[in-house]
């Protein structure tokens, strides 16, 4: 098992990045993710300028757009602060299969912690040229992924994508986590709080 957290200064801009801004994390809700019982879903750490291409070919990073060595740093120490606030883990941490997010979840928990889950890949294509019925089915998978609750004593990781606005999740700065409280099967989610990087840094 791991232990959790969130952390780092990280340059913010747009409603999105404001939205995770708006104060200090509240220590009840720290105090209820190390009781466990909660999804963590995360967005990959800052990634290089430009786009994916057109060709991008999930086993070949260099059609992709990557981690920046910002956002290694990133990654590394939102792990670090996972540890440092005790924060159980459900083994194994998900991630999406690009590389930037691979590489985001793989820098924070270790490469044996982390397994690859191709369902994620649909919500990075939420933000292209999907039709409205892609995008139902995709939202109504990802519901009943947010719907499961994590092993006793444990919180689930993914590391993914950000959402449109005004879709699933919403818009997530780099290394934002939505802190999703799970309902049971066919009971749906309720989103419990917003963490940004900048917040974490003090945190107890």
């Amino acid at each position: 098992m791991l232990c959790f957290l969130l952390m780092i200064p990280a340059q913010m801009t747009g409603a999105a990045e404001r939205a995770f801004q708006a104060g200090p994390v509240n220590p009840s809700l720290l105090d209820s993710l190390r009781q466990g019982g909660y999804i963590l879903y995360v967005r990959h750490g800052e990634a290089t300028a430009g786009e994916d291409r057109p060709n991008l070919d999930l086993r070949d990073c260099s059609t992709q757009r990557n981690l920046s060595g910002e956002g290694r740093r990133q990654a590394e120490a939102f792990g670090e602060a996972i540890r440092r606030l005790h924060i159980p883990v459900q083994s194994p941490v998900l991630a999406g299969p690009l590389c930037r997010t691979r590489e985001t979840a793989e820098l924070a928990f270790g490469e044996e912690n982390v397994q690859i889950d191709p369902f994620w890949i649909r919500i990075y294509r939420l933000s292209g040229d999907v039709t409205p019925s892609e995008r139902e089915a995709a939202l109504a998978a990802l519901t009943s992924i947010l719907e499961k609750t994590p092993s006793p004593g444990t919180n689930q990781v993914i590391v993914a994508h950000s959402f449109p606005k005004g879709v699933g999740l919403g818009g997530i700065p780099n290394l934002g986590t939505v802190v999703v409280k799970p309902r049971g099967q066919g009971q749906g989610y309720e989103v419990a709080g917003r963490i940004s990087l900048a917040e974490l840094p003090n945190a107890r």
